[in-house]
């Protein structure tokens, strides 16, 4: 049986609908130098490949391109025998633009199109009607109406691929037109649901969530709780998987006789990557929060509320979905910032990208948190004091981005005239629970396997070099420490030793690599100590506040991980940028880490 390729518009429930047919027997692909992604699964024998959503074949970014010509390319395959477009019903017209121009392509390769109606549920609590008949016969290929959310209509649409794959002949449409823009506004202005009644909710929910007062306090009441949750509700997950690598450190070499063996798996293995480890669950709560935003369709207006100020900044209300993604990792980021309609905004955001609190900095923000701020709870117990803590943090990225971007706007790109700002705003929905968490899980493990080699391979060579040559209980006279003590002046300023030096080193590697050095290293001094309690050793180590102060702040400004730089090389086309990037922000990073430093200090 051949496979069926699905397409859409985004925010169709084409996601939703591919989980409801595969479960979780599915995987994903990337295509070549891009984020976009093709899932494919099976279920039943059939095969089905979800293509990302595109508003139309006249591609406006380097992602929408790739994906047309892909998806253009799979129906060449003889093995993809039928194609499902999905149709947002509540939003026919819109919808029906990219399903008219895939019926073209699908005609044009031989093969049969199917349209699944979806958001039948939403027009009913509407109270609005859509001819599924007529529009049938409008289009000359099958369609079938469904829910994708309540699977109304799912047994039914399985049974119409089904037959239609057994003789996809009989169902190539013969009706295709070249004018898909008059054709879809024709058949949603006949048989579509009426707009009025559609917008009801979404204009009732606008007018609070877009009002000049309400809007903006809830826009800051959401964006703290986002915060909050990072740290808040992580912690249980993050002493699970503590206790549960101490547990399994115990059982493994509890009972091995003391050796390099024993040292390397003590300190490297579980001392090391197992620290890196415990903060992965905050992957996982951050990934899942902004998914949620943007299911709930508050994502875009998040973007429109912010236009007006980032604007002010040089930016656009655009670039607010690439400075948010930001916070989960710099390369989808940018990316996302492909959509920007200006090139002086897009390079902006590009360059104010890197500063967001990105998910390779939690795990050196939550050590240092825990280790200098009590766990206490302000504002009459409504907020923890190392949430709050982690809130400004992001905030502290934020603000040095806009400044840095109003600085460039005003400078080196300043222009009279830009592009038009223009945004779609989805209806407001339920979040999709189970592709949420589906989605949090995937990007949790590519998180683990893209940065757990580097780590891995990291605190080994620290392992090495703290072990050798004369084995445990001599860091002081090893490899590592003669580096660090090399290295120590540079650092002093800001109050650090060499300990620290060599894992602020280590890490312009990778910025999460800073916690599985320290790790390591802490492993090897207390061998016969917690195998992960990282937090309890830097506390006993006389770590202080100001010089916590000063790495917090070096890590929110220093641009530490090679594949930003290498992905904005690629996307500016030189390494210029990139090169004054790096150095420009990392002279800044120390310098107000030092000023941090010696006005903490001046307040002891």
């Amino acid at each position: 049986m051949g496979s069926v390729l699905i397409i859409g518009k985004p925010n169709s429930g084409k996601s939703l609908l591919f989980n409801r047919l595969t479960g979780i027997r599915q995987k994903v692909a990337n295509f070549p130098g891009v984020t976009v992604e093709v899932r494919v699964g099976e279920s039943d024998g059939e095969a089905y490949a979800d293509y990302p959503g595109v508003y139309s074949f006249n591609a406006m970014t380097r992602d929408e391109e790739v994906a047309i010509e892909e998806f253009r390319s799979a129906l060449k395959s003889e093995d993809v025998s039928v194609v499902l477009c999905m149709i947002d019903a509540t939003r026919l017209e819109r919808s029906l633009v990219i399903g008219l121009q895939a019926q073209v392509a699908a005609k044009e390769a031989g093969k049969p199109i199917v349209f699944a109606l979806n958001m039948m549920d939403e027009l009913r609590s509407s109270k609005a009607e859509i001819d599924v008949a007529a529009i049938e016969k409008e289009l000359g290929a099958p369609c079938a109406a469904i829910s994708a959310r309540t699977e109304e209509g799912l047994p039914e649409l399985k049974i119409l691929l089904k037959k239609v794959k057994t003789t996809p002949k009989d169902y190539i449409s013969n009706q295709v037109t070249e004018s898909v823009f008059e054709k879809a506004k024709d058949i949603n202005s006949k048989f579509g649901p009426k707009a009025g009644l559609i917008l009801k909710n979404q204009t009732q929910l606008d007018r609070f969530f877009l009002s000049s007062v309400f809007g903006g306090i809830s826009f800051f009441f959401i964006m703290t709780i986002m915060f909050q949750s990072i740290f808040t509700w992580a912690t249980p997950l993050m002493d699970l998987v503590e206790e549960s690598i101490g547990w399994l450190a115990t059982f493994t070499t509890g009972s091995m006789a003391d050796g390099t063996f024993k040292s390397f798996l003590n300190d490297a293995l579980f001392g090391g990557f197992g620290s890196f480890l415990v903060f992965v669950p905050q992957i996982f709560v951050l990934t899942f929060i902004i998914g949620l935003l943007e299911d709930s369709g508050y994502l875009a207006r998040a973007a429109l509320i912010c236009h007006r100020p980032l604007s002010w900044f040089g930016l656009s209300g655009r670039s607010f979905v690439p400075l948010l993604s930001g916070h989960a990792c710099s390369i989808p980021a940018m990316f996302a910032a492909r959509t920007i309609e200006s090139p002086r905004r897009r390079l902006l955001t590009y360059l104010a990208i890197p500063l967001m609190a990105c998910s390779a900095r939690l795990p050196v923000y939550s050590l240092l948190v825990a280790a200098l701020i009590p766990s206490v709870s302000i504002l009459g117990g409504l907020v923890g004091l190392q949430g709050f803590v982690f809130f400004l943090l992001y905030f502290f990225g934020i603000f040095v981005a806009l400044i840095l971007s109003a600085i460039l706007s005003k400078t080196l790109y300043k222009t009279k005239t830009d592009s038009p700002f223009i945004i779609e705003l989805p209806p407001y929905r339920p979040p999709h629970w189970k592709p949420l968490l589906l989605k949090s899980l995937y990007n949790s493990k590519m998180f683990i396997t893209k940065a757990g080699g580097i780590i891995f391979a990291v605190t080994v060579v620290v392992w090495v070099l703290g072990y050798f040559p004369n084995g445990d209980g001599e860091l002081g006279s090893s490899y590592l420490a003669q580096l660090g003590q090399f290295i120590e002046p540079l650092f002093a300023p800001l109050g650090l030793d060499w300990r620290y030096g060599v894992a602020v080193l280590m890490s312009f590697l990778a910025r999460e690599v800073f916690v599985g050095t320290l790790g390591t290293i802490f492993g090897i001094e207390n061998a016969e100590e917690n195998f992960v309690g990282l937090v309890d050793s830097l506390n006993a180590s006389g770590f202080t506040l100001a010089s916590g102060v000063a790495l917090l702040v070096f890590y929110a400004i220093a641009l530490q991980c090679a594949s930003t730089l290498a992905m904005m090389k690629k996307e500016l086309g030189n390494w210029k940028a990139p090169i004054a990037v790096f150095f420009s922000y990392g002279i800044l990073a120390y310098v107000l880490g030092w000023v941090s430093y010696v006005f903490v200090n001046s307040l002891n």
